[in-house]
C-alpha cells in the first residue's frame, strides 16, 4: 500500500512595494529646511546621523527650530523627519557616508551651498554658526560613541 500524499507546502516571499518620491536638486532649492540641514552638516568635517539629530534637537531647545518633530526615548532624541531629509540629501549626492558611517558634505554639496548660501541662508547663517559652535562640545561624545561602535563592528568582521 502506498502512503497518502501530504499536500505540499511551499514558502513564498512577499513582495513589498515602497513608494518613494523622486526628488531633484530644484526641489532642494525650493526647500529652505533642506538647505539649512545641509549647511549645518557642512559645519563639521564629518558627523554621525545620531549626533546630528541630537544637535538639531539641542538647537531647537535653544530657540532655533527647523520644524522637525522629535521623539525622545530614554534621553535620546530621534526624528523620522530628519532621517527622511538626510536620505533625500544622500540620494541627490549632496551628502556622503564615509567608512566611519558618518555624514559629510560632498563636493557637489559644497558647490550647491556656494550657490545658495547668500540667498537661502543670509538671515540664518550667523545664528546657525553660533549655535553649532556652542553645542559642538555637547555632541562630541555622541559622535565618538558612534565611531567606537563602528570600529568594534569592523574588527569583529
Amino acid at each position: 500500500m502506498s502512503k497518502p500524499q501530504q499536500p505540499q507546502t511551499s514558502k513564498s516571499k512577499e513582495l513589498k512595494i515602497v513608494t518613494r518620491h523622486v526628488v531633484s536638486l530644484s526641489d532642494v532649492e525650493k526647500n529652505p529646511r533642506l538647505i539649512k540641514l545641509l549647511y549645518i552638516t557642512s559645519q563639521f568635517k564629518d558627523i554621525s546621523e545620531k549626533a546630528l539629530i541630537h544637535l538639531l534637537y539641542y538647537m531647537r531647545q535653544n530657540g532655533y527650530d527647523l520644524g522637525y518633530n522629535f521623539v525622545v526615548i530614554g534621553q535620546t532624541p530621534t526624528s523620522k523627519d530628519v532621517s527622511s531629509d538626510l536620505s533625500v540629501l544622500k540620494y541627490l549626492g549632496l551628502l556622503e557616508v564615509n567608512e566611519k558611517k558618518k555624514l559629510s558634505v560632498s563636493s557637489l554639496g559644497r558647490e550647491f551651498l556656494g550657490k545658495h548660501l547668500e540667498t537661502s541662508l543670509k538671515n540664518d547663517k550667523e545664528a546657525i554658526e553660533k549655535l553649532v559652535n556652542e553645542l559642538k562640545t555637547r555632541i562630541a561624545p555622541i559622535d565618538t560613541e558612534v565611531e567606537i561602535k563602528v570600529k568594534r563592528r569592523a574588527s569583529k568582521a
